[in-house]
């Protein structure tokens, strides 16, 4: 299971989805996050690990994969682990330069 967030380029918060980790859950979460717009990046944590196949899946349609960062660990024990909570800030590091570009499978 993944979560993908959708921001503004701004980094307001359009929405939150949930999808399989496979490749009909790949091709959901793709037409659902270009029901707001054109996908031109897309902030992937674990590109070389557990998101490699997402990270794959969405360069080969033509979506610039940026590798995020994992979230500080002591906040996440803090606040409780959530990936919908973690898939906003990923977004979020992807407009404001604080993820990798380039890393990619």
């Amino acid at each position: 299971m993944h979560v993908a967030a959708v921001v503004t380029k701004l980094g307001a918060r359009l929405g939150a989805c949930p999808f399989q980790a496979t490749a009909a859950g790949y091709r959901e979460m793709l037409e659902w996050a270009r029901s707001f717009g054109d996908l031109r990046h897309a902030g992937v944590e674990g590109t070389g690990s557990y998101g490699a196949a997402l990270c794959r899946y969405l360069l080969a349609q033509n979506v610039q994969v940026i590798e995020v960062n994992r979230p500080d660990r002591a906040a996440r024990r803090r606040s409780g682990k959530s990936d919908e909570v973690d898939a906003k800030p990923a977004a979020r590091a992807v407009l404001g330069g604080r993820a990798t570009p380039g890393l990619h499978p």
